[in-house]
């Protein structure tokens, strides 16, 4: 499947869920009807204190990958950077500094949602709402989410795990379209010795990004294995903080048989606020051994954003 095929794929079936009910929305229990960050509210101190503990070799790692123009993207996003040299046309020099300047700066134009990011609660919703029955009359201007903006969501740090579904799959790339749901996540953890408890960050190992990004890219952007519907309904049963994997989007596309296309998205997000962070490139960290560790992430603070593009790191 394309990445042209993918996006009328989703088209279509946003045009068809349109007309659908907007009746079936539930406030936050855990959190309370006027709750907007979810579950950024399971950082603690405590849990902060925890995941403090995991640090044995005073090591760090990013998860976040390099992009640019050419970096794949669900379409039409795209990225595009400028550098330029403002009022030093002609060799011109800053004498105003007290000595003969010179400097670059950039401009950026682009999409956010590329590369390594952060799904706020206001990406994905259904029937017209987002989190906590947030209407999307409601917040969605456009100039900026009046609520659930990636900017108010505070710094997210605690206790990471990675499960290894290649490994547990025995490949060292899943297959693009190919899924695992709560089956196959608690057999992969008992295996690896990997426990999950509330307020984890969970993440997923599928080898996809490490195996398929630079070779070829397009596969790598247009499909991906992934968190079928199911495994998504047993995470959020888990009360993660968040949940991520080494794949653009998280869920398996193409989208198996009787799956609703990133409806894992939907189940996260909207019904529970949990976060999603996408293109976790954890592979390293397996590769050093490391499957637990104290996950930091200070996000852009960009008012309004529905995403960000983030660089997590792993301190182990």
């Amino acid at each position: 499947m394309t990445l042209k095929h993918l996006s009328v794929l989703c088209l279509s079936l946003a045009l068809g869920a349109g007309a659908a009910s907007a009746q079936d929305c539930a406030h936050s229990e855990q959190w309370g009807a006027d709750d907007t960050l979810g579950s950024a509210n399971l950082v603690t101190p405590e849990r902060t204190l925890e995941a403090v503990k995991l640090i044995k070799q005073g090591k760090s790692m990013p998860l976040g990958i390099a992009i640019g123009p050419n970096t794949p993207a669900f379409p039409p996003r795209s990225l595009d950077l400028q550098i330029v040299q403002p009022n030093q046309q002609g060799g011109q020099k800053l004498s105003g500094f007290g000595y003969e300047g010179n400097y670059n700066d950039d401009i950026l134009h682009t999409w956010i949602g590329i590369g390594s990011q952060l799904d706020g609660l206001g990406h994905l919703g259904e029937n017209g709402h987002y989190y906590n029955c947030l209407d999307e009359k409601e917040i969605s201007a456009i100039a900026g989410l009046t609520k659930l903006g990636t900017h108010a969501v505070p710094p997210l740090v605690g206790r990471a795990v990675i499960l290894d579904m290649a490994k547990h799959a025995g490949v060292e790339v899943m297959a693009a379209g190919q899924g695992f749901g709560s089956e196959e996540i608690k057999a992969a953890a008992e295996a690896q010795g990997v426990t999950m408890g509330e307020g984890d960050i969970i993440l997923f190992h599928t080898g996809w990004t490490e195996g398929m990004l630079e070779s070829e890219p397009m596969a790598w952007g247009g499909t991906e294995p992934g968190l079928n519907n199911e495994g998504a309904e047993y995470i959020a049963s888990l009360n993660p903080m968040a949940v991520g994997a080494d794949t653009w989007g998280l869920e398996p596309i193409p989208t198996p048989e009787g799956d609703k296309v990133f409806y894992g998205h939907v189940t996260l997000l909207k019904k529970n606020g949990i976060y999603i962070l996408e293109t976790m490139n954890v592979g390293p960290l397996l590769r050093e051994g490391v499957s637990e560790f104290m996950f930091v992430l200070g996000q852009p603070r960009i008012v309004g954003t529905v995403q960000a593009m983030i660089n997590p790191v792993a301190l182990y």
